[in-house]
């Protein structure tokens, strides 16, 4: 089983990566921060941590995350929400690992594909046998989120400046998915990187 991890800046299309990845046999896609929500649901181990590290009243009358209360306590205070970070993304990376451990044991999925905002940041190299970079020159992520999203060219501006730069993400990662074309030109190429990652002369032993 070969494990990928899909990142890219916002308007890049990974959405539309997963989307076509997700109708191919055999394999199986974890988003980061959808496990992230799942995880912090009552009784699971983050949700624990995050009770214990903030404490009950960030808890509905029902007893679950009230995460309005929470975004408030954290995006008002740096160092609380980089202690929710170090709670949250440890978790989630420890998880991914086990499910892939099992997963691995499911003669079925071939490729394990992981989506994550921080997915170079938070390291999940190590756990990856290939990093794929979804690359959108920025004019046109721009456009693209205008049409698809709304807003302002100023708002979107911002978001991505807040982000690491193209030449980051090329250095971290192992393949380049252009998608400054059609969808169908994005579809081509990703199957020509599952023709080569499944290639008998090219495939990669499990680890």
């Amino acid at each position: 089983m070969q494990v990928i991890g899909i990142t890219g800046g916002i308007g890049s299309g990974k959405s539309e990566v997963l989307h076509f990845l997700s109708r191919q046999q055999g394999v199986k896609i974890v988003e980061a921060d959808r496990l992230a929500h799942r995880l912090m649901e009552p009784g699971e181990e983050i949700f624990l941590s995050v009770v214990e590290a903030f404490g009950k009243e960030i808890l509905s009358p029902e007893g679950s995350l009230d995460r309005e209360k929470l975004g408030r306590i954290v995006f008002q205070d740096t160092e609380k929400l980089e202690l929710l970070n170090h709670i949250v993304h440890p978790g989630v990376k420890r998880y991914i690992r086990k499910d892939i451990r099992d997963t691995r044991k499911e003669k079925e999925i071939r490729l394990y594909v992981i989506e994550a905002a921080l997915l170079i940041q938070d390291g999940y190299k190590e756990i990856c046998d290939e990093i794929w970079y979804v690359h959108v020159p920025v004019e046109q992520r721009i456009e693209r989120l205008l049409s698809s999203r709304g807003g302002t060219r100023e708002k979107w501006e911002q978001v991505m400046a807040a982000q690491p730069e193209d030449s980051y993400f090329q250095a971290n990662s192992d393949r380049i998915i252009e998608n400054d074309g059609s969808t169908e030109e994005l579809y081509d190429r990703i199957l020509r990187e599952l023709h080569r990652l499944f290639s008998p002369g090219d495939r990669r032993e499990n680890v």
